[in-house]
Protein backbone atom coordinates (compact mmCIF):
# COMPACT_ATOMS: atom_id res chain seq x y z
CA UNK A 1 0.00 0.00 0.00
CA UNK A 2 2.89 2.36 0.79
CA UNK A 3 4.40 2.04 -2.66
CA UNK A 4 1.01 2.49 -4.32
CA UNK A 5 0.32 5.70 -2.42
CA UNK A 6 3.73 7.08 -3.32
CA UNK A 7 3.28 6.13 -6.97
CA UNK A 8 -0.13 7.78 -7.14
CA UNK A 9 0.99 10.96 -5.42
CA UNK A 10 4.08 11.15 -7.61
CA UNK A 11 1.86 10.99 -10.71
CA UNK A 12 -0.42 13.72 -9.34
CA UNK A 13 2.56 15.94 -8.61
CA UNK A 14 3.98 15.41 -12.07
CA UNK A 15 0.70 16.35 -13.68
CA UNK A 16 -0.10 19.37 -11.54
CA UNK A 17 3.26 20.98 -10.89
CA UNK A 18 6.58 21.21 -12.65
CA UNK A 19 8.62 22.10 -9.55
CA UNK A 20 8.53 20.94 -5.94
CA UNK A 21 9.79 22.98 -2.97
CA UNK A 22 12.99 21.61 -1.47
CA UNK A 23 13.14 20.88 2.26
CA UNK A 24 16.03 21.76 4.54
CA UNK A 25 16.76 18.23 5.77
CA UNK A 26 18.49 17.19 8.96
CA UNK A 27 20.63 14.03 8.91
CA UNK A 28 18.09 11.23 9.38
CA UNK A 29 15.00 12.95 7.94
CA UNK A 30 13.84 13.25 4.36
CA UNK A 31 10.78 15.47 4.74
CA UNK A 32 9.16 16.13 1.37
CA UNK A 33 5.77 17.22 -0.03
CA UNK A 34 4.24 14.00 -1.35
CA UNK A 35 1.00 15.57 -2.56
CA UNK A 36 0.14 19.04 -3.79
CA UNK A 37 -3.25 20.32 -4.91
CA UNK A 38 -4.48 23.79 -5.83
CA UNK A 39 -7.87 25.07 -4.68
CA UNK A 40 -7.75 27.81 -7.32
CA UNK A 41 -8.65 30.44 -4.73
CA UNK A 42 -7.02 32.69 -2.17
CA UNK A 43 -7.19 31.01 1.26
CA UNK A 44 -7.11 32.84 4.59
CA UNK A 45 -8.55 30.01 6.68
CA UNK A 46 -8.70 26.25 6.27
CA UNK A 47 -9.67 23.40 8.56
CA UNK A 48 -9.31 19.74 7.65
CA UNK A 49 -10.02 16.27 9.01
CA UNK A 50 -9.57 12.72 7.69
CA UNK A 51 -12.73 11.15 6.31
CA UNK A 52 -13.34 7.42 5.88
CA UNK A 53 -14.67 6.76 2.38
CA UNK A 54 -15.21 3.04 2.97
CA UNK A 55 -13.33 -0.24 2.95
CA UNK A 56 -10.88 -0.69 0.05
CA UNK A 57 -11.42 2.94 -0.96
CA UNK A 58 -8.80 5.69 -1.02
CA UNK A 59 -8.30 7.69 2.13
CA UNK A 60 -10.09 11.02 2.14
CA UNK A 61 -9.70 14.50 3.58
CA UNK A 62 -12.59 16.91 4.17
CA UNK A 63 -11.75 20.60 4.24
CA UNK A 64 -13.56 23.84 5.02
CA UNK A 65 -11.90 26.95 3.64
CA UNK A 66 -12.47 30.60 2.80
CA UNK A 67 -10.55 33.65 1.67
CA UNK A 68 -10.86 35.48 5.02
CA UNK A 69 -9.03 34.76 8.23
CA UNK A 70 -11.18 32.90 10.75
CA UNK A 71 -14.09 35.09 11.91
CA UNK A 72 -14.49 35.13 15.70
CA UNK A 73 -17.88 35.71 17.42
CA UNK A 74 -16.43 38.01 20.10
CA UNK A 75 -17.75 41.47 19.27
CA UNK A 76 -14.35 43.13 19.79
CA UNK A 77 -12.79 40.71 17.25
CA UNK A 78 -15.62 40.10 14.78
CA UNK A 79 -15.20 41.53 11.27
CA UNK A 80 -17.36 41.31 8.16
CA UNK A 81 -15.99 38.58 5.88
CA UNK A 82 -15.51 39.27 2.21
CA UNK A 83 -15.89 35.68 1.06
CA UNK A 84 -17.88 32.56 1.84
CA UNK A 85 -17.03 29.21 3.40
CA UNK A 86 -16.56 26.21 1.12
CA UNK A 87 -16.61 22.49 1.93
CA UNK A 88 -14.76 19.94 -0.17
CA UNK A 89 -13.55 16.34 -0.06
CA UNK A 90 -10.36 15.17 -1.73
CA UNK A 91 -8.66 11.78 -1.84
CA UNK A 92 -5.09 10.67 -1.19
CA UNK A 93 -4.71 10.57 -4.99
CA UNK A 94 -5.23 14.33 -5.17
CA UNK A 95 -8.70 14.00 -6.72
CA UNK A 96 -11.20 16.59 -5.50
CA UNK A 97 -14.49 14.68 -5.32
CA UNK A 98 -16.68 17.75 -4.81
CA UNK A 99 -16.79 21.34 -3.63
CA UNK A 100 -19.74 23.12 -2.07
CA UNK A 101 -20.08 26.86 -1.47
CA UNK A 102 -22.13 27.33 1.72
CA UNK A 103 -23.19 30.84 0.76
CA UNK A 104 -23.57 34.14 2.59
CA UNK A 105 -25.74 32.70 5.34
CA UNK A 106 -22.85 30.72 6.85
CA UNK A 107 -20.28 32.78 8.75
CA UNK A 108 -16.78 31.50 7.83
CA UNK A 109 -15.51 30.83 11.33
CA UNK A 110 -14.80 27.67 13.30
CA UNK A 111 -17.10 28.60 16.18
CA UNK A 112 -20.02 29.47 13.91
CA UNK A 113 -19.55 26.48 11.61
CA UNK A 114 -17.83 23.37 12.96
CA UNK A 115 -17.73 20.24 10.81
CA UNK A 116 -17.16 16.64 11.82
CA UNK A 117 -16.71 13.45 9.73
CA UNK A 118 -18.44 10.59 11.55
CA UNK A 119 -20.15 7.32 10.63
CA UNK A 120 -23.30 7.54 12.74
CA UNK A 121 -25.44 5.21 10.61
CA UNK A 122 -22.82 2.43 10.71
CA UNK A 123 -22.57 1.79 6.97
CA UNK A 124 -18.77 2.00 6.99
CA UNK A 125 -18.59 5.42 5.34
CA UNK A 126 -18.38 8.70 7.25
CA UNK A 127 -21.02 11.36 6.84
CA UNK A 128 -19.95 15.01 6.96
CA UNK A 129 -21.83 16.78 9.79
CA UNK A 130 -21.80 20.57 9.98
CA UNK A 131 -23.78 23.62 11.12
CA UNK A 132 -25.55 25.14 8.14
CA UNK A 133 -27.73 28.23 7.69
CA UNK A 134 -29.89 28.24 4.55
CA UNK A 135 -31.02 31.84 5.19
CA UNK A 136 -28.60 33.67 2.91
CA UNK A 137 -29.71 37.10 4.09
CA UNK A 138 -29.39 36.62 7.85
CA UNK A 139 -26.11 34.96 8.87
CA UNK A 140 -26.72 35.57 12.59
CA UNK A 141 -30.25 34.14 12.63
CA UNK A 142 -29.72 31.36 15.18
CA UNK A 143 -33.30 30.16 14.74
CA UNK A 144 -32.43 29.21 11.14
CA UNK A 145 -29.28 27.20 11.93
CA UNK A 146 -29.41 23.51 10.98
CA UNK A 147 -27.44 20.38 11.82
CA UNK A 148 -26.88 18.93 8.35
CA UNK A 149 -25.15 15.79 7.13
CA UNK A 150 -23.64 15.27 3.70
CA UNK A 151 -22.70 12.22 1.67
CA UNK A 152 -18.89 12.10 1.77
CA UNK A 153 -18.61 10.90 -1.84
CA UNK A 154 -20.99 13.33 -3.51
CA UNK A 155 -21.55 16.22 -1.11
CA UNK A 156 -25.31 15.72 -1.45
CA UNK A 157 -27.43 16.44 1.62
CA UNK A 158 -28.65 13.41 3.55
CA UNK A 159 -31.01 15.49 5.67
CA UNK A 160 -30.95 18.10 8.41
CA UNK A 161 -32.63 19.11 11.63
CA UNK A 162 -32.82 22.35 13.65
CA UNK A 163 -29.58 23.15 15.43
CA UNK A 164 -30.29 23.00 19.19
CA UNK A 165 -30.77 26.43 20.66
CA UNK A 166 -28.01 27.92 22.74
CA UNK A 167 -28.73 28.06 26.44
CA UNK A 168 -30.50 31.22 27.54
CA UNK A 169 -28.79 34.16 29.15
CA UNK A 170 -25.88 34.40 26.70
CA UNK A 171 -24.37 37.59 25.36
CA UNK A 172 -24.65 37.78 21.58
CA UNK A 173 -20.94 37.03 21.08
CA UNK A 174 -21.21 33.99 23.38
CA UNK A 175 -24.20 32.60 21.50
CA UNK A 176 -22.20 31.39 18.49
CA UNK A 177 -19.99 28.78 20.16
CA UNK A 178 -20.92 25.54 18.42
CA UNK A 179 -19.37 22.06 18.66
CA UNK A 180 -19.94 18.74 16.90
CA UNK A 181 -18.07 15.67 18.11
CA UNK A 182 -18.65 12.03 18.80
CA UNK A 183 -17.41 8.73 20.13
CA UNK A 184 -18.53 5.21 20.90
CA UNK A 185 -20.34 3.35 23.64
CA UNK A 186 -18.59 0.06 23.10
CA UNK A 187 -19.21 -0.35 19.34
CA UNK A 188 -22.22 1.95 19.08
CA UNK A 189 -21.56 5.41 17.63
CA UNK A 190 -22.89 8.46 19.50
CA UNK A 191 -22.95 11.91 17.90
CA UNK A 192 -22.68 14.93 20.20
CA UNK A 193 -23.73 18.51 19.56
CA UNK A 194 -23.01 21.31 22.04
CA UNK A 195 -23.37 25.03 22.50
CA UNK A 196 -21.61 27.48 24.80
CA UNK A 197 -18.20 28.09 26.36
CA UNK A 198 -18.30 30.98 28.81
CA UNK A 199 -21.72 30.89 30.47
CA UNK A 200 -24.72 28.53 30.24
CA UNK A 201 -23.96 25.42 28.19
CA UNK A 202 -25.98 22.62 26.65
CA UNK A 203 -24.91 19.23 25.29
CA UNK A 204 -27.02 16.77 23.28
CA UNK A 205 -26.23 13.16 22.30
CA UNK A 206 -27.80 11.40 19.30
CA UNK A 207 -28.35 7.72 18.50
CA UNK A 208 -27.62 6.07 15.12
CA UNK A 209 -31.33 6.30 14.21
CA UNK A 210 -31.27 10.06 14.79
CA UNK A 211 -33.19 9.94 18.06
CA UNK A 212 -32.11 11.99 21.04
CA UNK A 213 -30.11 9.88 23.51
CA UNK A 214 -29.62 12.42 26.34
CA UNK A 215 -29.35 16.13 27.08
CA UNK A 216 -27.14 17.79 29.67
CA UNK A 217 -27.47 21.45 30.65
CA UNK A 218 -24.98 23.41 32.72
CA UNK A 219 -26.45 26.65 34.04
CA UNK A 220 -24.69 29.93 34.61
CA UNK A 221 -24.66 29.47 38.40
CA UNK A 222 -23.97 25.73 38.44
CA UNK A 223 -20.71 24.86 40.23
CA UNK A 224 -17.61 23.93 38.27
CA UNK A 225 -15.74 25.07 35.21
CA UNK A 226 -17.32 26.53 32.11
CA UNK A 227 -16.30 25.10 28.73
CA UNK A 228 -13.08 25.10 26.77
CA UNK A 229 -11.85 25.82 23.27
CA UNK A 230 -10.90 22.14 23.02
CA UNK A 231 -13.19 19.15 23.33
CA UNK A 232 -11.12 15.94 23.40
CA UNK A 233 -12.58 12.44 23.58
CA UNK A 234 -11.31 10.12 26.32
CA UNK A 235 -11.81 6.71 27.93
CA UNK A 236 -10.21 7.24 31.31
CA UNK A 237 -11.25 3.93 32.87
CA UNK A 238 -10.81 1.82 29.74
CA UNK A 239 -14.31 0.34 29.90
CA UNK A 240 -15.08 0.92 26.22
CA UNK A 241 -17.55 3.72 26.97
CA UNK A 242 -15.86 6.84 25.69
CA UNK A 243 -16.21 10.20 27.38
CA UNK A 244 -15.91 13.83 26.39
CA UNK A 245 -13.89 16.37 28.33
CA UNK A 246 -16.16 19.38 28.45
CA UNK A 247 -14.05 22.00 30.12
CA UNK A 248 -12.80 20.34 33.29
CA UNK A 249 -15.72 17.91 33.44
CA UNK A 250 -15.58 14.30 32.29
CA UNK A 251 -18.95 13.20 30.81
CA UNK A 252 -19.56 9.63 29.65
CA UNK A 253 -21.38 9.16 26.35
CA UNK A 254 -23.83 6.41 27.31
CA UNK A 255 -26.15 8.36 29.63
CA UNK A 256 -24.49 11.79 29.86
CA UNK A 257 -23.41 11.08 33.42
CA UNK A 258 -20.78 13.41 34.86
CA UNK A 259 -17.94 11.20 36.09
CA UNK A 260 -16.10 14.10 37.67
CA UNK A 261 -16.15 17.87 37.84
CA UNK A 262 -12.55 18.71 38.69
CA UNK A 263 -11.81 21.50 41.17
CA UNK A 264 -15.56 22.05 41.07
CA UNK A 265 -15.99 24.32 44.09
CA UNK A 266 -13.11 26.65 43.25
CA UNK A 267 -12.85 27.04 39.46
CA UNK A 268 -15.89 28.65 37.82
CA UNK A 269 -14.35 30.08 34.63
CA UNK A 270 -13.39 28.59 31.27
CA UNK A 271 -10.20 26.83 30.26
CA UNK A 272 -8.12 26.87 27.09
CA UNK A 273 -6.02 23.69 26.97
CA UNK A 274 -7.76 20.45 27.92
CA UNK A 275 -5.29 17.68 27.06
CA UNK A 276 -5.68 14.04 28.16
CA UNK A 277 -2.35 12.20 28.23
CA UNK A 278 -1.22 8.66 28.99
CA UNK A 279 1.77 7.51 31.00
CA UNK A 280 2.45 4.31 29.08
CA UNK A 281 4.82 2.99 31.75
CA UNK A 282 2.04 2.84 34.37
CA UNK A 283 -1.09 2.92 32.17
CA UNK A 284 -2.30 5.99 34.10
CA UNK A 285 -4.34 8.68 32.37
CA UNK A 286 -4.05 12.36 33.28
CA UNK A 287 -5.58 15.64 32.08
CA UNK A 288 -3.46 18.77 31.63
CA UNK A 289 -5.32 22.10 31.67
CA UNK A 290 -4.55 25.80 31.33
CA UNK A 291 -7.03 28.42 32.46
CA UNK A 292 -8.00 31.66 30.80
CA UNK A 293 -9.43 34.86 32.27
CA UNK A 294 -7.25 36.43 34.94
CA UNK A 295 -9.41 36.12 38.05
CA UNK A 296 -8.45 35.45 41.63
CA UNK A 297 -9.04 31.72 41.39
CA UNK A 298 -5.73 29.88 41.62
CA UNK A 299 -4.13 27.80 40.24
CA UNK A 300 -3.82 28.63 36.54
CA UNK A 301 -2.07 25.46 35.29
CA UNK A 302 -3.35 22.11 36.60
CA UNK A 303 -2.90 18.40 35.94
CA UNK A 304 -5.55 15.95 37.19
CA UNK A 305 -5.55 12.20 37.49
CA UNK A 306 -8.31 9.99 36.03
CA UNK A 307 -10.51 10.65 39.07
CA UNK A 308 -10.37 14.43 38.71
CA UNK A 309 -7.96 14.86 41.64
CA UNK A 310 -5.19 17.46 41.32
CA UNK A 311 -1.75 15.89 40.83
CA UNK A 312 0.19 19.15 40.50
CA UNK A 313 -0.46 22.80 39.74
CA UNK A 314 1.38 26.04 39.13
CA UNK A 315 0.90 29.82 38.74
CA UNK A 316 -1.66 31.81 40.66
CA UNK A 317 -2.45 34.64 38.25
CA UNK A 318 -2.70 35.44 34.58
CA UNK A 319 -4.54 34.57 31.38
CA UNK A 320 -2.94 31.22 30.50
CA UNK A 321 -3.54 30.28 26.90
CA UNK A 322 -2.54 27.75 24.24
CA UNK A 323 0.01 24.98 24.97
CA UNK A 324 0.00 21.20 24.53
CA UNK A 325 1.34 17.88 25.84
CA UNK A 326 3.89 16.04 23.68
CA UNK A 327 6.21 13.04 23.88
CA UNK A 328 9.65 14.63 24.20
CA UNK A 329 11.65 11.44 24.72
CA UNK A 330 11.25 7.73 25.53
CA UNK A 331 8.84 7.67 28.46
CA UNK A 332 9.02 11.46 28.74
CA UNK A 333 6.07 13.85 28.40
CA UNK A 334 6.37 17.63 28.27
CA UNK A 335 3.51 20.09 28.86
CA UNK A 336 3.62 23.74 27.80
CA UNK A 337 1.57 26.85 28.57
CA UNK A 338 1.74 30.50 27.58
CA UNK A 339 0.68 33.52 29.63
CA UNK A 340 -0.75 36.21 27.33
CA UNK A 341 -1.34 39.75 28.50
CA UNK A 342 -3.17 41.02 25.41
CA UNK A 343 -4.53 39.64 22.14
CA UNK A 344 -6.52 40.84 19.15
CA UNK A 345 -7.96 39.38 15.98
CA UNK A 346 -9.03 40.79 12.64
CA UNK A 347 -8.74 40.27 8.88
CA UNK A 348 -4.94 40.20 9.16
CA UNK A 349 -4.89 37.39 11.70
CA UNK A 350 -4.59 36.79 15.42
CA UNK A 351 -2.04 38.84 17.35
CA UNK A 352 -0.71 37.99 20.83
CA UNK A 353 1.46 40.36 22.83
CA UNK A 354 3.52 40.25 26.03
CA UNK A 355 3.98 36.49 26.11
CA UNK A 356 5.55 34.43 28.89
CA UNK A 357 6.17 30.74 28.26
CA UNK A 358 6.24 27.79 30.69
CA UNK A 359 7.19 24.14 30.30
CA UNK A 360 6.85 21.20 32.68
CA UNK A 361 7.35 17.50 33.06
CA UNK A 362 3.71 16.65 32.38
CA UNK A 363 3.50 13.90 35.03
CA UNK A 364 5.39 15.49 37.93
CA UNK A 365 4.99 19.21 37.20
CA UNK A 366 8.74 19.80 37.48
CA UNK A 367 9.54 23.00 35.54
CA UNK A 368 11.64 22.65 32.38
CA UNK A 369 13.81 25.08 30.50
CA UNK A 370 13.42 24.56 26.75
CA UNK A 371 15.98 25.86 24.28
CA UNK A 372 13.29 27.27 22.01
CA UNK A 373 9.91 28.97 22.01
CA UNK A 374 6.84 26.77 21.63
CA UNK A 375 4.59 29.65 20.51
CA UNK A 376 2.52 28.64 17.45
CA UNK A 377 3.96 25.11 17.52
CA UNK A 378 2.18 21.79 17.01
CA UNK A 379 3.59 18.36 18.03
CA UNK A 380 3.87 15.67 15.32
CA UNK A 381 5.82 12.40 15.08
CA UNK A 382 7.08 12.56 11.50
CA UNK A 383 9.72 9.83 11.63
CA UNK A 384 7.64 7.28 13.58
CA UNK A 385 10.05 6.84 16.50
CA UNK A 386 7.41 7.66 19.13
CA UNK A 387 8.91 11.07 19.95
CA UNK A 388 7.32 14.23 18.60
CA UNK A 389 8.89 16.87 16.45
CA UNK A 390 7.45 20.40 16.58
CA UNK A 391 6.19 22.36 13.59
CA UNK A 392 5.63 26.11 13.80
CA UNK A 393 2.44 25.69 11.86
CA UNK A 394 -0.05 27.80 13.77
CA UNK A 395 -1.48 30.87 12.00
CA UNK A 396 1.43 33.25 11.59
CA UNK A 397 4.04 30.53 12.15
CA UNK A 398 7.01 30.27 9.80
CA UNK A 399 6.59 26.55 9.00
CA UNK A 400 9.88 25.39 10.56
CA UNK A 401 10.05 21.82 11.85
CA UNK A 402 12.44 21.30 14.78
CA UNK A 403 13.61 18.56 17.11
CA UNK A 404 13.93 18.82 20.91
CA UNK A 405 17.41 20.32 20.58
CA UNK A 406 15.87 23.18 18.59
CA UNK A 407 17.55 21.99 15.38
CA UNK A 408 15.67 22.81 12.19
CA UNK A 409 14.70 19.66 10.29
CA UNK A 410 12.80 21.28 7.44
CA UNK A 411 10.71 24.29 6.48
CA UNK A 412 7.25 23.40 5.22
CA UNK A 413 5.91 26.98 5.15
CA UNK A 414 2.23 27.82 5.35
CA UNK A 415 -0.24 26.92 8.09
CA UNK A 416 -0.81 23.39 9.41
CA UNK A 417 -4.38 22.06 9.28
CA UNK A 418 -3.64 18.43 10.24
CA UNK A 419 -0.71 16.78 12.01
CA UNK A 420 -1.42 13.06 12.32
CA UNK A 421 -1.27 9.74 10.48
CA UNK A 422 -3.95 10.29 7.85
CA UNK A 423 -2.22 8.44 4.96
CA UNK A 424 -1.09 4.80 5.04
CA UNK A 425 2.59 5.72 5.28
CA UNK A 426 5.12 5.37 8.11
CA UNK A 427 5.15 8.25 10.54
CA UNK A 428 2.61 11.06 10.82
CA UNK A 429 2.02 13.60 8.08
CA UNK A 430 1.35 17.33 7.85
CA UNK A 431 -1.38 18.97 5.78
CA UNK A 432 -0.25 22.53 5.07
CA UNK A 433 -2.10 25.31 3.26
CA UNK A 434 -0.77 28.49 1.66
CA UNK A 435 -2.45 31.85 0.95
CA UNK A 436 -2.51 31.17 -2.79
CA UNK A 437 -4.74 28.11 -2.22
CA UNK A 438 -2.02 25.47 -2.49
CA UNK A 439 -2.42 22.42 -0.24
CA UNK A 440 0.55 20.19 0.50
CA UNK A 441 0.92 16.91 2.35
CA UNK A 442 4.40 16.55 3.83
CA UNK A 443 5.87 13.23 5.00
CA UNK A 444 9.24 11.89 6.06
CA UNK A 445 10.25 9.44 3.34
CA UNK A 446 12.74 7.85 5.75
CA UNK A 447 10.14 7.25 8.46
CA UNK A 448 9.74 3.86 10.11
CA UNK A 449 7.02 3.18 12.66
CA UNK A 450 8.49 1.82 15.89
CA UNK A 451 6.60 0.09 18.68
CA UNK A 452 5.87 3.32 20.56
CA UNK A 453 4.37 4.93 17.45
CA UNK A 454 2.31 1.85 16.60
CA UNK A 455 0.94 1.82 20.14
CA UNK A 456 -0.22 5.42 19.65
CA UNK A 457 -1.94 4.70 16.32
CA UNK A 458 -3.70 1.62 17.73
CA UNK A 459 -5.10 3.52 20.71
CA UNK A 460 -8.88 3.92 19.99
CA UNK A 461 -8.69 7.52 21.14
CA UNK A 462 -6.24 8.33 18.34
CA UNK A 463 -8.91 8.04 15.66
CA UNK A 464 -11.56 9.63 17.89
CA UNK A 465 -9.48 12.78 18.41
CA UNK A 466 -7.90 12.81 14.96
CA UNK A 467 -11.26 13.61 13.36
CA UNK A 468 -11.81 16.65 15.64
CA UNK A 469 -9.58 19.07 13.73
CA UNK A 470 -12.60 20.64 12.01
CA UNK A 471 -13.98 21.65 15.42
CA UNK A 472 -12.62 24.29 17.75
CA UNK A 473 -8.92 24.34 18.66
CA UNK A 474 -8.32 20.59 18.68
CA UNK A 475 -5.23 20.46 16.44
CA UNK A 476 -2.87 19.33 19.25
CA UNK A 477 -5.12 16.74 20.93
CA UNK A 478 -3.02 13.75 19.88
CA UNK A 479 0.17 14.88 21.61
CA UNK A 480 -0.58 13.07 24.84
CA UNK A 481 -1.54 9.71 23.35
Amino acid sequence: MISLVRQRTAIVLALLFAAVPVSVNADEYDLQPILEVSLDARVGQLRAAPVNLGADQPRGIVIAYGEDFDVDPYHEMFFYPEGTLKLAVMTEDGEVLWKKDLGRGVVPGMWFTPFFPFDLDGDGVDEIWFVNNPDQDHPLALSKYRLERLDAWSGESLGDRPWPKAAGGQTISHSYRNFILGGHVHDEPVLVTAQGTYGPMAIQAWNPDGSLRWVKKIGRKDPGARGSHRSPVADMNGDGVQEILWGERLIELDEGREIFCADCTRWQQHSDVIAPFLDRETGQWYVFTTREKDVNQAPRVVTYDDQGEIVWSDLDRGHIDMGWVARSGPGELTATAIRIRSKSLGPDGRIHENLEEFAYDAITGTPKQLAFSTYRSVPVDLDGNGVHELVYGGPGGDGRVIDWDGKTIAVVGGTVAMASKFFDLPGEQLLVFHPDGTLQVWADLNAEDGEAARNRYEEPLYRANQRLTGVGSNLSNLGGL
